[in-house]
């Protein structure tokens, strides 16, 4: 079994840089990092979690 994530850039990122978003879903968490920083820290969130912070995000 693979343990590789497939990461999607934000529709928001642009080629120019600046503030770019990739998230990728595993099987129980939705991973989240700086794609100007792919060896760096990666933010975890539970669906759940996920779901609150993106409809706050929206609010």
């Amino acid at each position: 079994m693979s343990t590789a994530l497939t990461w999607f850039k934000s529709s928001y990122s642009t080629e120019q840089g600046g503030n770019c978003l990739e998230v990728a879903t595993g099987p129980d968490r939705i991973h989240v990092r700086d794609s100007k920083v792919q060896d760096g820290p990666v933010l975890a969130l539970a669906p759940a979690s996920w779901t609150a912070l993106t409809g706050w995000l929206a609010r």
